[in-house]
């Protein structure tokens, strides 16, 4: 009866992850990409695209009124406005755009910086703790990065990930925690489904955004069960846009499908857990960097909050001594 008692307290946790988890990783290792807009979030890698595309001639045709690359760019606002317009050649222009956000995130995320990333790292290893198990259950991860960082991370601590692909995959397991990429991954080309090799393309930038057809249906129906059941969600480095309306349509169905609202941990800038309570005040319990757990964290405004938040739950979970003994987490906490 104990034993039921504290299976029945552990605190489900779920955790959603954005272009600025993947960005940390990579500003941890060289602060000077993000001075040289080096960066991965939308702001950078928007105007490095628009710049290689208005180098091209078709693109820029009909478009010279509509050309300037000053003040906010979104890539994905520009890629919607261009499917809309339905002007002459929409639709390979849109598709240029597409191409170059691919071989642009490829080109910052080499095999040779990935390769010594280790905050995905750290934070899997943190939950495959004993002592972490006890008090907290992964439920699942989900994220909107087409990178493979996560993957990486997964495959070292919890074998080849489980995409839920098929229906077959997307029945709960609590030894196969599943890794839900909402908009799809680089690395799909060739994945197995139901015993058959297939390409699975991404999800573009853009409006026109369908995740009926398979294996999306899939992937977002396991989605909406994890929010379902986690008590805590985790949002690191996501800035939950509004142009993404089915992911807040998702946040919101979960809602619905409990009897209490699921915190909601935006582990990112104050300022900007700050603008999502603002922005989506029907959640009621979105918290931000120093709401999450009576002030976990001291630091008020951390260059890195992922790492930041890392290294204090670390702590409060394991304590310093048992921290410095685990290879990541020793170097978090550094």
């Amino acid at each position: 009866m104990v034993l039921l008692l504290a299976l029945e307290q552990k605190k489900k946790v779920a955790y959603l992850f954005g272009a600025g988890a993947t960005q940390a990783e990579l500003i941890n290792l060289e602060p000077d990409l993000l001075r040289e807009k080096q960066g991965l979030l939308i702001g950078d890698v928007s105007s490095r695209v628009i710049e290689k595309a208005r180098a091209n001639g078709s693109y820029r045709l009909n478009l010279e009124t509509v050309s300037a690359t000053s003040g906010s760019l979104n890539i994905e606002l520009l890629i919607s406005l261009l499917e809309n317009s339905k002007i002459h050649d929409w639709a390979s222009k849109t598709e240029l755009l597409k191409r170059l956000v691919e071989k642009d995130i490829k080109a910052i995320l080499t095999p040779s910086r990935t390769r010594r990333f280790y905050l995905h790292r750290a934070l899997l290893q943190l939950h495959k703790h004993s002592a972490i198990r006890e008090k907290e259950e992964v439920v699942g991860f989900i994220s909107l990065n087409y990178d493979g960082v996560l993957d990486q991370a997964y495959r070292q601590y919890y074998g080849e990930p489980n995409y839920c692909f098929s229906l077959d995959d997307a029945a709960p397991s609590s030894t196969n925690i599943p890794l839900l990429k909402l908009h799809g991954s680089f690395n799909w080309s060739g994945a197995t489904i139901r015993g058959r090799r297939r390409i699975i393309e991404i999800i573009p930038l853009g409006s026109h955004k369908t995740y009926l057809h398979a294996p999306y249906g899939f992937i977002w129906n396991r989605a909406l069960e994890v929010l379902t059941r986690c008590d805590t969600l985790r949002v690191i480095g996501c800035s939950l846009s509004q142009n993404d309306e089915h992911l807040i349509d998702l946040l919101f169905k979960a809602h619905l499908e409990r009897s209490a609202a699921f915190e909601i941990e935006v582990i990112a800038p104050v300022d900007a857990g700050a603008r999502i309570r603002e922005n989506y005040g029907f959640f009621p319990k979105i918290k931000t960097l120093l709401e999450i757990e009576d002030l976990l964290i001291p630091e008020r405004d951390p260059s890195n909050p992922y790492k930041t938040w890392l290294k204090y739950k670390s702590i409060k979970m394991l304590g310093q001594a048992r921290v410095r003994r685990v290879v990541h987490l020793r170097r978090v906490a550094s």
